[in-house]
């Protein structure tokens, strides 16, 4: 292994400037390299979580960097997870376990900051002693005025960790100039002090036209522009939030097997159709609306956090008979975490643990009851699908347990002989368990009644495959020998 190098951090002007997918590509890169990076993010606001093999919860986006350096995701890498639960409230994750549901207000001006604050750092001084270099990651904005004497997440940690930070600015969304100059011209001494260069991202067309913009920019901060990373589509990485939902497909098409994902409110876990969505049989799309959830095949109800304002939501818009009349037309019906409770004769919330409405009635189709329960699973799953004898892969995240009014009828079995799910046929049934698309055994099947086309995809090794191709697409346009020059000062 080669010797220590000092934490790297990415911060940007802005949300969904590309910090994720470049975190990910650089623990790739030092993983390439012989070293043993770790990925970090004090704080997390995000709907898409993941289950640590300790049986904690952290983001996903965190879960994803840590896959891309090669190592087992752990709490330590994102030791506070926000999960909206409505427009003003989240449910507070700290070091993988809920501590309670905040309004924003309460957060941010009630809590004792300092020892957040204390947490984060111990969680990345624990993770620094097993890793490095440790690949920081920011949120949002660094140069928000109202916000700075409250974070967590972006410069303060990056002066705790003695981090070398680059600020990354998006010039496919416009104003680079603007936002990347207003962004240094903010920041205070101590703050300006930890930065060491500017990474433009997203660019469309030929670098080199842009040498006039660099030479500008780096006169205007007194900060080097250390790369010009081109924009791509071409390169899979899962995206961290929402955010990137509203670049999703919208409606059907024909010749291939149309997939409706129903567009809940609150979308939790909108990677467990990834796997789908690079089926080369499979045209998949997200919608609120009914005439296109009709022209679908396949019909997935995703999971939510919020299941019972959700389910109210469908019934309002009248799109849980659109979802009823999919599943009497014979096409294919499936729900996963919160849309497999809602799949169900009802869902009961007694101790308000998402909702103020204490019981609502389900979609009526799979013969199961649900309760909601203020302790939260978060556990990794190895299954079989079904009578299947190969073993799969999966997670559980949920507060609530769902029975069978009537006899069981499981969809899979652990290791441990406990079942989850109900199979109602071959075209509809539910689980708790994410990840579940991800396995081949389980997509042959649930594609079968629509084609005689068998495609051999390992998803895991497709994966891999990516985090190289960005870890490549990097070094050819950064400046690898200035970021190690930082690193190794």
């Amino acid at each position: 292994m080669n010797a220590s190098l000092r934490p790297i951090m990415f911060v940007g002007t802005a949300s969904d400037v590309g910090k994720s997918v470049i975190t990910a590509g650089f623990c790739r890169i030092f993983k390439q390299d012989g070293y043993s990076p770790a990925p970090f993010k004090a704080q997390n606001m995000s709907l898409n979580s993941y289950a640590t093999p300790e049986g904690l919860e952290m983001g996903r986006a965190q879960a994803v960097q840590a896959e891309a350096a090669g190592i087992p995701c752990h709490t330590d890498m994102n030791p506070v997870l926000l999960k909206p639960t409505t427009d003003q409230r989240s449910q507070v994750i700290l070091n993988g376990k809920p501590v309670g549901t905040q309004s924003a207000y309460e957060y941010f001006r009630t809590q004792d900051r300092q020892e957040l604050f204390a947490e984060v750092t111990r969680a990345f001084d624990r993770l620094s002693a097993r890793h490095s270099p440790i690949v920081l990651e920011g949120a949002g904005s660094i140069s928000e005025l109202n916000l700075k004497h409250r974070d967590i997440t972006n410069l303060r940690m990056a002066r705790h960790a003695g981090a070398a930070t680059y600020l990354i600015g998006d010039i496919d969304r416009g104003g680079l100039f603007g936002s990347v100059y207003g962004t240094i011209a903010l920041l205070s001494p101590e703050e300006r002090a930890c930065m060491k260069g500017i990474l433009v991202n997203k660019f469309r067309g030929d670098a080199r036209l842009f040498a006039d913009g660099k030479q500008m920019l780096e006169e205007l901060t007194g900060l080097p522009v250390v790369g010009i990373l081109p924009y791509f589509k071409d390169i899979f990485i899962e995206a961290e939030d929402s955010l990137a939902l509203e670049y999703k497909k919208r409606v059907a098409q024909t010749q291939k097997i149309n997939v409706a994902v129903v567009h809940l409110n609150r979308l939790s876990n909108f990677t467990d159709f990834d796997r789908l969505e690079n089926d080369p049989r499979v045209h998949l799309y997200y919608t609120r609306e009914a005439d296109e959830l009709a022209k679908a095949d396949i019909v997935i109800l995703p999971g939510s956090k919020n299941t019972i304002d959700d389910l109210l939501i469908l019934k309002q818009s009248g799109l849980d008979q659109s979802i009823v009349r999919a599943h009497r037309a014979g096409k294919t019906v499936i729900g996963i975490c919160g849309g497999y409770q809602m799949l169900g004769q009802s869902v009961e919330d007694p101790q308000g643990v998402e909702s103020a409405i204490p019981s609502i009635a389900g979609l009526g189709i799979l013969p199961i009851q649900t309760v909601l329960q203020p302790v939260k699973t978060t556990v990794q799953r190895q299954f079989r699908y079904r009578q299947e004898s190969s073993w799969c892969t999966g997670y559980e995240i949920h507060m609530g347990e769902s029975r069978p009014l009537g006899p069981e009828q499981p969809l899979t079995v652990f290791e441990d002989g406990q079942s989850d799910g109900y199979f109602l046929n071959e075209r509809c049934w539910g689980t708790y368990l994410h990840g579940i698309l991800d396995n081949e055994v389980v997509i042959e099947e649930l594609l079968s009644a629509y084609t005689t086309e068998s495609v051999s995809f390992d998803y895991a090794a497709y994966k891999q495959e990516q985090y190289d191709r960005l870890a490549d697409l990097i070094r050819q346009h950064v400046d690898m020998e200035q970021i190690y020059a930082h690193l190794k000062s």
